[in-house]
């Protein structure tokens, strides 16, 4: 087995091996490979929820990404909450592939100790969930920016302490941001650990500016889960962001984890939400 630095070098380049396949698979999304779109449970309108598996099963997602809880409600904490959960996926044929923890945002991780004990708690859930993935979220109060050598730091020190208990629960610890591919190249090389990686969202790096296929490329296997959203518009309409490439560079780099929709239904729920599946059946 490589060491941890083995792991961080072979992942960041594993794009580059990997573009004659990517050439030659653009139809598996359609056919033999099986992609796994889910969506997050605020976007159903069940922000930590149970509704959020029915109304997952009535639109035909294959599961749902589980919100922790907001500071003061954390459902998500009681192990009768999670077996009802399961339970209710069970009997509905949904998965729970991540958690989210959206709280980051207004109760920083990079300032605020308590933090720590909620990540930790949502590493709990997760693994009684059978999720593999937990958002950290760091926007509005908590977006990173690495000039603020302090805030940073202490992000970096809570993941090295938390991220040996994610990886023994089965789950990866996936950073959402505002940053750019090379910042959290540098995060994740400074934690140094296989269960910290990049939840990415094609979105919010179009929205600043980025080049979201070399992105995707540059970051490769470092890349744990995707986030689809288009603002008010389907996916299908090309706004700032080209999803077509986007798509082909996460063949090139053979992803083959979850899509999660974090997509709008100003249309309506049910009939919003599959036709951006469709899309992303078809594309992806």
């Amino acid at each position: 087995m490589g060491t941890r630095r083995d792991f961080l070098r072979t992942a960041t380049v594993a794009a580059g091996g990997m573009a004659l396949a990517g050439a030659v698979t653009p139809l598996l999304g359609q056919g033999q490979r099986k992609l796994k779109v889910g969506m997050c449970d605020w976007n159903l309108g069940a922000t930590a929820d149970l509704a959020a598996v029915a109304r997952a099963a009535e639109i035909g997602l294959d599961g749902v990404e589980v919100s922790l809880g907001d500071p003061g409600n954390f459902p998500l904490r009681d192990p009768k909450v999670r077996a009802a959960y399961l339970e209710a996926g069970k009997e509905r044929g949904v998965v729970f592939p991540s958690m989210a923890m959206g709280c980051l945002n207004g109760t920083p991780l990079k300032s605020e100790p308590v933090t720590g004990l909620w990540v930790a708690d949502c590493i709990t859930a997760a693994h009684d969930l059978g999720a593999k993935v937990i958002l950290l979220a760091f926007f509005g109060n908590g977006t990173l920016d690495l000039q603020d050598k302090e805030g940073v730091r202490r992000v970096i020190e809570v993941l090295k302490e938390l991220a040996p208990r994610a990886q023994d629960a089965g789950a990866t610890l996936g950073l959402e941001n505002t940053l750019s591919a090379d910042d959290n190249l540098q995060i994740i090389q400074r934690v140094n650990h296989e269960a910290v990686r990049v939840y990415y969202d094609i979105k919010n790096s179009a929205d600043a500016g980025r080049d979201t296929a070399a992105e995707i490329r540059q970051l490769g296997k470092l890349i744990c889960q995707v986030h689809l959203k288009n603002g008010n518009s389907f996916l299908e309409q090309v706004e700032n962001v080209d999803f077509a490439q986007s798509a082909q560079a996460l063949r090139d780099i053979d992803y083959d984890g979850w899509y999660v929709l974090e997509t709008s239904s100003p249309n309506g729920l049910v009939p919003d939400t599959r036709r951006n599946m469709q899309y992303v059946r078809k594309t992806f």
